[in-house]
C-alpha cells in the first residue's frame, strides 16, 4: 500500500515537529514547512495527497494558501485553527477547505479527521483505510438543467460543464440520490464528512453555500429548523 503523502504547514516549531513525528508514527509521509510561501512551493513541487494549514502563517496566511491551492488542485485540505469561533474558520472553508481541526487537537482526533477525508477522496489514508463507494448509484440522475453523472461524476448545468471538489460531489449525490427529501445537517457530516460523532455545522453550511454557487441558488432549498433538499 503506497504511502499517503501530508503537507503539513505550521509555524509552531513545537507542534509541527510533535505532529510531524506523530502522522510518520502512523505510517504517513510528511513534508513539514513553517510558512506559507514554502508551502505553496512545496505543494507546487511534491504534489501531496493531502493538506494541512495552519490558519495563521507568515508570509501567506493558510486562508491564502487553501485559495491559492484550490485554484490549482481539489487535493483534500484541512485547517487548522486556535479557535473554535474564529472567522477565520469560514473563511478558510469558504476558500476552498473540506474540514477544519481546532487547536490544541488530540492526535487520536487529527488522525480520524485526515483518514476522513481520506476515504472520501478515495485515497488510502495509513493502515486499514478503504475508499467508500459514492451514494447515488449509477446512471444520469437530470433536474432540469442540472445533469448528475453518477457513473462519470460528472456535473453539468445547460450543457455546460461543472467543476466541484470531491467534497461538494459527495455532497450533491447525497442531496441528488433523495431530491425532494430534507436531510439534515447532523446526517449530511455522518455521510458526506463521515463523522461518526457530532460536529460543526458549519462545515455543512458552507458548502451548501459554495455548491449553490456553481448549480444555481435556487437549487438546494433551506427547511428552517430541518436541514436542506434538493428540487426535484
Amino acid at each position: 500500500m503506497a504511502e499517503t503523502h501530508v503537507l503539513f504547514v505550521e509555524d509552531d516549531d513545537v507542534i509541527r515537529e510533535a505532529t510531524q513525528l506523530a502522522l510518520e508514527r502512523d505510517g504517513f509521509r510528511v513534508t513539514a514547512v513553517p510558512d506559507g510561501l514554502s508551502g505553496l512551493d512545496a505543494f507546487r513541487a511534491q504534489r501531496p495527497d493531502i493538506a494541512l494549514l495552519d490558519v495563521m502563517l507568515p508570509g501567506m496566511d493558510g486562508v491564502s494558501l487553501c485559495r491559492r491551492i484550490r485554484d490549482e488542485s481539489t487535493v483534500p485540505v484541512i485547517m487548522l485553527s486556535a479557535r473554535a469561533d474564529s472567522i477565520d474558520v469560514v473563511l478558510g472553508l469558504e476558500a476552498g477547505a473540506d474540514d477544519y481541526v481546532t487547536k490544541p487537537f488530540d492526535g487520536s482526533v487529527l488522525m480520524a479527521r485526515i483518514r476522513a477525508v481520506l476515504r472520501r477522496f478515495g485515497h488510502a489514508g495509513g493502515a486499514g483505510d478503504r475508499g467508500d463507494e459514492a451514494p447515488g448509484g449509477g446512471g444520469l440522475l437530470v433536474f432540469g438543467d442540472l445533469e448528475v453523472d453518477t457513473e462519470g461524476m460528472e456535473v453539468r448545468k445547460g450543457g455546460a460543464p461543472v467543476a466541484l471538489t470531491p467534497t461538494e460531489m459527495r455532497l450533491l449525490l447525497e442531496f441528488s440520490s433523495a431530491p425532494g427529501t430534507v436531510l439534515s445537517r447532523d446526517k449530511l457530516l455522518e455521510r458526506v464528512w463521515d463523522y461518526g460523532w457530532g460536529g460543526d455545522t458549519r462545515v455543512v453550511d458552507v458548502h451548501v453555500q459554495r455548491l449553490r454557487a456553481k448549480i444555481g441558488q435556487d437549487r438546494i432549498e433551506t427547511v428552517r429548523g430541518f436541514g436542506y433538499k434538493l428540487k426535484s
